[in-house]
Protein backbone atom coordinates (compact mmCIF):
# COMPACT_ATOMS: atom_id res chain seq x y z
CA UNK A 1 0.00 0.00 0.00
CA UNK A 2 2.87 2.00 0.67
CA UNK A 3 4.83 1.41 -2.70
CA UNK A 4 1.14 2.70 -4.58
CA UNK A 5 1.34 5.91 -2.20
CA UNK A 6 5.05 6.84 -3.00
CA UNK A 7 3.92 6.23 -6.95
CA UNK A 8 1.05 8.22 -6.88
CA UNK A 9 2.83 11.04 -4.97
CA UNK A 10 6.50 10.79 -7.22
CA UNK A 11 5.06 9.76 -10.51
CA UNK A 12 3.57 13.42 -11.63
CA UNK A 13 6.64 14.88 -11.15
CA UNK A 14 8.62 12.76 -12.57
CA UNK A 15 6.80 13.29 -15.98
CA UNK A 16 6.53 17.12 -14.76
CA UNK A 17 10.16 17.30 -14.70
CA UNK A 18 11.07 15.28 -18.13
CA UNK A 19 8.40 17.49 -19.99
CA UNK A 20 10.04 20.60 -18.79
CA UNK A 21 13.11 19.08 -19.85
CA UNK A 22 12.23 18.21 -23.33
CA UNK A 23 10.39 21.49 -23.68
CA UNK A 24 13.44 23.40 -23.32
CA UNK A 25 15.71 21.08 -25.42
CA UNK A 26 13.35 21.01 -28.23
CA UNK A 27 13.29 24.75 -28.27
CA UNK A 28 16.95 24.63 -27.86
CA UNK A 29 16.75 22.29 -31.09
CA UNK A 30 14.36 24.21 -33.15
CA UNK A 31 16.56 27.44 -32.24
CA UNK A 32 19.52 25.77 -34.12
CA UNK A 33 18.12 24.41 -37.32
CA UNK A 34 15.63 27.89 -37.94
CA UNK A 35 15.50 29.22 -41.20
CA UNK A 36 15.41 32.79 -40.19
CA UNK A 37 17.77 34.52 -38.74
CA UNK A 38 18.63 38.21 -37.73
CA UNK A 39 22.04 38.13 -39.93
CA UNK A 40 20.82 40.16 -42.83
CA UNK A 41 19.02 37.48 -44.69
CA UNK A 42 15.24 38.41 -43.30
CA UNK A 43 13.14 40.67 -46.10
CA UNK A 44 13.22 43.68 -46.91
CA UNK A 45 11.42 46.30 -44.94
CA UNK A 46 8.41 47.84 -46.90
CA UNK A 47 8.64 49.96 -44.25
CA UNK A 48 4.15 49.32 -44.04
CA UNK A 49 3.97 49.64 -40.84
CA UNK A 50 5.20 53.20 -40.30
CA UNK A 51 3.37 55.49 -39.17
CA UNK A 52 4.25 59.17 -40.06
CA UNK A 53 3.43 61.88 -37.35
CA UNK A 54 2.67 65.29 -38.89
CA UNK A 55 4.63 68.13 -38.04
CA UNK A 56 4.55 71.70 -39.02
CA UNK A 57 7.00 72.41 -42.10
CA UNK A 58 10.53 73.36 -40.74
CA UNK A 59 11.22 77.10 -41.55
CA UNK A 60 14.72 78.71 -41.32
CA UNK A 61 14.52 81.21 -38.73
CA UNK A 62 15.80 84.49 -40.59
CA UNK A 63 17.48 86.88 -38.50
CA UNK A 64 18.61 84.59 -35.88
CA UNK A 65 21.66 85.82 -34.08
CA UNK A 66 24.71 83.08 -34.66
CA UNK A 67 25.27 82.77 -31.13
CA UNK A 68 21.38 81.73 -30.22
CA UNK A 69 21.18 79.39 -33.08
CA UNK A 70 24.16 77.55 -31.51
CA UNK A 71 22.94 77.73 -28.07
CA UNK A 72 19.14 76.07 -29.70
CA UNK A 73 20.84 73.68 -31.97
CA UNK A 74 22.94 72.30 -28.75
CA UNK A 75 19.58 72.13 -27.03
CA UNK A 76 18.10 69.92 -29.86
CA UNK A 77 21.00 68.10 -30.57
CA UNK A 78 20.81 66.49 -26.92
CA UNK A 79 16.97 66.40 -26.64
CA UNK A 80 16.30 63.66 -29.52
CA UNK A 81 13.76 61.18 -29.77
CA UNK A 82 16.41 58.15 -29.56
CA UNK A 83 18.91 57.68 -27.20
CA UNK A 84 21.21 56.69 -30.10
CA UNK A 85 20.62 60.07 -31.74
CA UNK A 86 20.91 62.14 -28.51
CA UNK A 87 24.22 60.46 -28.24
CA UNK A 88 25.89 60.79 -31.59
CA UNK A 89 24.30 64.36 -32.48
CA UNK A 90 25.56 65.75 -29.46
CA UNK A 91 28.94 65.13 -29.40
CA UNK A 92 28.71 66.17 -32.69
CA UNK A 93 27.85 69.36 -32.03
CA UNK A 94 30.15 69.53 -29.09
CA UNK A 95 32.81 69.07 -31.65
CA UNK A 96 32.09 70.64 -34.65
CA UNK A 97 28.78 73.42 -34.05
CA UNK A 98 31.12 76.30 -32.43
CA UNK A 99 33.20 76.32 -35.65
CA UNK A 100 30.61 75.92 -38.34
CA UNK A 101 29.80 78.87 -40.93
CA UNK A 102 26.05 80.03 -40.76
CA UNK A 103 25.51 78.44 -44.27
CA UNK A 104 26.58 74.96 -42.21
CA UNK A 105 24.50 76.00 -39.19
CA UNK A 106 21.65 76.42 -41.23
CA UNK A 107 22.04 72.83 -42.70
CA UNK A 108 22.43 71.26 -39.61
CA UNK A 109 19.42 72.76 -38.43
CA UNK A 110 17.69 71.68 -41.41
CA UNK A 111 18.80 68.19 -41.29
CA UNK A 112 18.11 67.73 -37.28
CA UNK A 113 14.70 69.41 -37.69
CA UNK A 114 12.95 68.79 -41.10
CA UNK A 115 12.56 65.07 -40.87
CA UNK A 116 9.60 63.77 -38.68
CA UNK A 117 11.52 60.57 -37.98
CA UNK A 118 14.48 60.27 -36.32
CA UNK A 119 15.29 56.96 -37.43
CA UNK A 120 15.95 58.51 -41.04
CA UNK A 121 18.78 60.76 -39.58
CA UNK A 122 20.28 57.79 -38.07
CA UNK A 123 19.92 55.77 -40.68
CA UNK A 124 21.68 58.10 -43.31
CA UNK A 125 24.28 59.26 -40.65
CA UNK A 126 25.48 55.23 -40.14
CA UNK A 127 24.90 55.11 -43.95
CA UNK A 128 22.61 52.47 -43.74
CA UNK A 129 20.35 54.19 -46.06
CA UNK A 130 20.96 56.02 -48.86
CA UNK A 131 20.44 60.22 -47.95
CA UNK A 132 18.29 62.25 -49.52
CA UNK A 133 19.62 65.32 -51.88
CA UNK A 134 18.03 67.57 -50.21
CA UNK A 135 20.07 66.83 -46.58
CA UNK A 136 23.07 65.59 -48.65
CA UNK A 137 26.19 68.03 -48.02
CA UNK A 138 29.13 69.52 -46.62
CA UNK A 139 27.58 68.94 -42.42
CA UNK A 140 26.06 65.37 -43.60
CA UNK A 141 29.56 64.37 -44.98
CA UNK A 142 30.98 65.52 -41.44
CA UNK A 143 28.17 64.31 -39.24
CA UNK A 144 28.68 60.51 -41.85
CA UNK A 145 32.69 60.68 -41.04
CA UNK A 146 32.10 61.64 -37.26
CA UNK A 147 29.72 58.68 -37.18
CA UNK A 148 32.73 56.10 -38.10
CA UNK A 149 34.28 56.92 -35.23
CA UNK A 150 37.43 55.96 -36.52
CA UNK A 151 39.55 57.06 -33.38
CA UNK A 152 37.61 54.41 -31.37
CA UNK A 153 36.41 56.95 -29.04
CA UNK A 154 34.27 55.86 -26.03
CA UNK A 155 30.30 57.32 -26.87
CA UNK A 156 27.88 56.09 -24.30
CA UNK A 157 26.56 58.85 -23.44
CA UNK A 158 25.94 62.43 -24.02
CA UNK A 159 28.52 64.87 -22.86
CA UNK A 160 28.39 66.63 -19.88
CA UNK A 161 27.76 70.42 -20.39
CA UNK A 162 30.55 71.50 -18.29
CA UNK A 163 32.78 72.45 -21.29
CA UNK A 164 30.28 75.39 -22.28
CA UNK A 165 31.23 77.17 -19.08
CA UNK A 166 35.33 76.82 -19.65
CA UNK A 167 33.99 78.58 -23.03
CA UNK A 168 32.36 81.39 -21.26
CA UNK A 169 35.73 82.66 -19.32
Amino acid sequence: MQVSVKRCIFFPFVKLVKGVCQAAWKSAAVGLASTRGYRGDSPADTRGDLIEIPLPPWEERLGEPTDIKRRRLLYESRKRGMLENCILLSLFAKRYLNSMSEKQLMQYDRLINEPSNDWDIYYWATEAQPTPDVYQGEVMDMLKEFTKNRNQERRLDAPSLEYLEKEVK
